[in-house]
């Protein structure tokens, strides 16, 4: 049953970052530095990025049940703001000092950022259903 809650939170996270990207995709683009022909993003759209993503969310969910059955989180709230923490305050400030170095735009740090937040917040609702 604990697979199916990290896949189910892995899904979570990888259903919003779809919807978020799709909807966000040339102010992104734009950020990102990637070629706008058309109105319309240009890249390689290797499917490898998509099972990577995917592979990663995996790996994010997984650890997370981790820390949420050591720490005692087994309520939806606490699923919640456990998820919103790990976001907001690991992956978004590791991310920020990596772009920060790489010297990408602030706004690319808030757009990846959104979805850090919203995809640990996510994972952390649907491990906490489960736990």
């Amino acid at each position: 049953m604990q697979y199916l809650a990290v896949l189910l939170a892995a899904a979570a996270a990888y259903g919003f970052a779809a919807f978020w990207y799709t909807k966000m995709s040339l102010p992104w683009a734009q950020a990102a530095g990637i070629p706008i022909v058309a109105g319309k993003p240009q890249g390689g759209g290797s499917p490898l990025a998509f099972v990577i993503g995917g592979a990663m969310q995996l790996l994010v969910a997984g650890m997370m049940r981790h820390v949420f059955l050591m720490s005692g989180l087994d309520t939806l709230t606490e699923g919640l703001m456990g998820g919103f923490g790990i976001g907001a305050f690991l992956i978004t400030p590791w991310v920020a000092m990596n772009y920060a170095f790489a010297g990408r735009p602030f706004r690319l740090t808030l757009l990846d950022g959104v979805n850090s937040v919203a995809g640990c917040t996510l994972m952390g609702v649907v491990l906490s259903l489960f736990l």
